[in-house]
């Protein structure tokens, strides 16, 4: 049996906060998994990872086990990955990169162990191929993942290599843009996928929520976008399987919108940015962008829809007496432009957040980067009334991150 049509643990990696949507991903394709603090654990092989990397949205590497091995340190390390059959694995004429996440009291530096763990499986390969592959720390050939703690250590085939989240649309980033993942995750939280209808994106920014929020809403895998996967760099590809996994991907897209998707900001490089990242995406014409402040944003008026707001919150940029007015606009363009949509709110800034007005239904946690943050969702009415500022919100306490 080709090693790679066994049946294996798969795990999907992704930022914190986010796991309950990228396990909903995956039942959806047919790995339902255990959730983790920053990923999800199920079971599956080679074509199940092809699937995933074109499909998921949310996540960020798409990891194949290939073994679990004894290793106190770094010898016993290299001695346990030489007994595995690299050589019918990668290519003696490729690229090999390895990356690790360890915790191990004989190594200090994690580059360390990868270059120990890449020597050993190197000199395995040119013992059984009379050839070594290359390596180096750029991803553009095999890729394998190593998760050293104490004495046990995981080896994984990393079917990704160039992480998930760098979708090749955005090559205008403007400032401070949402990383595609966090904000496919904002469009699958604010329930655009199920219930549909408009969606608008105020302050756009590069235009990376419009352009997830476009591709969710056309069925479009985000993985097309893409033209390499570290899973073609292995021996048992197999190519006409992947080209039909593909196929399948794009029959399965929709042609048209049943909403509209209306993104705007009121610096006119952003909306330039947002534009040619939308049109390398192959999404343009699915975005409407107006140049303009958030409270003139357009607003269609044949039904409502979701309205997601990504302001500074001064954690990186701007300063917070100057937000809080922006803030307090957020909460009027609500009540007085929107009755009856659903509005969003993506912050890291509680105290900002109070400034809006408005109590939120839900706080959805979620991570930028290293920065707790809130997505606050709020149900607007005809006629709403200001309520008090609401208290900040109690910290919330996450699983630590293995």
């Amino acid at each position: 049996m080709p090693l790679f049509a066994q049946k294996r643990p798969v795990l999907v990696t992704c930022p914190k906060g986010l796991p309950p949507f990228l396990s909903r991903e995956m039942a959806a394709l047919g790995l339902p998994g255990r959730e983790l603090a920053a990923g999800v654990l199920a079971a599956g092989d080679m074509t199940d990872c092809m699937r995933l990397n074109l499909h998921l949205r949310t996540g960020h590497r798409v990891l194949l086990e290939l073994g679990r091995l004894r290793a106190p340190d770094p010898q016993a390390l290299a001695e346990e990955l030489g007994r595995l059959p690299w050589e019918d694995i990668i290519p003696s004429g490729g690229h090999l990169t390895i990356d690790s996440s360890v915790q191990n009291e004989h190594v200090r530096d994690s580059r360390f162990a990868n270059q120990k763990a890449k020597d050993a499986i190197v000199d395995r390969i040119l013992s059984r191929r009379g050839r070594r592959p290359d390596s180096g720390p750029e991803p553009v050939g095999a890729c394998l993942f190593l998760h050293w703690r104490g004495d046990d250590a995981t080896i994984y085939i990393d079917t990704t290599g160039v992480p998930l989240a760098r979708r090749g649309y955005r090559k205008m980033p403007h400032k401070a843009p949402l990383q595609e993942t966090l904000a496919a995750g904002i469009v699958l939280a604010a329930g655009y996928a199920e219930k549909g209808g408009h969606f608008l994106s105020p302050m756009c920014g590069s235009g990376t929520l419009a352009v997830e929020a476009a591709l969710v809403a056309l069925g479009r895998a985000p993985g097309l976008l893409r033209d390499d996967f570290a899973f073609r760099h292995l021996l048992e590809y197999q190519p006409e399987a992947y080209a039909e996994l593909r196929r399948e991907a794009q029959a399965g897209a929709k042609k048209q919108l049943e909403g509209r998707i209306i993104a705007s900001d009121i610096d006119p490089t952003a909306i330039a940015a947002a534009r040619q990242n939308a049109r390398t995406a192959g999404v343009e014409g699915h975005i409407e962008f107006e140049v303009c402040d958030f409270r003139e944003s357009p607003v269609p008026d044949d039904g409502p829809g979701v309205c997601v707001l990504n302001p500074e919150y001064g954690a990186r940029m701007g300063d917070t007496v100057r937000l809080e007015s922006v803030y307090s606009g957020i909460g009027d363009f609500f009540k007085q432009r929107l009755p009856g949509w659903r509005g969003f709110v993506f912050t890291g800034n509680p105290d900002l957040a109070g400034r809006v007005g408005l109590k939120p239904r839900r706080r959805t946690p979620l991570f930028n980067a290293k920065i707790e943050c809130r997505l606050l969702e709020y149900e607007l009415y005809s006629g709403t009334r200001r309520t008090p500022r609401p208290e900040p919100e109690q910290e919330t306490e996450h699983a630590p991150v293995d």
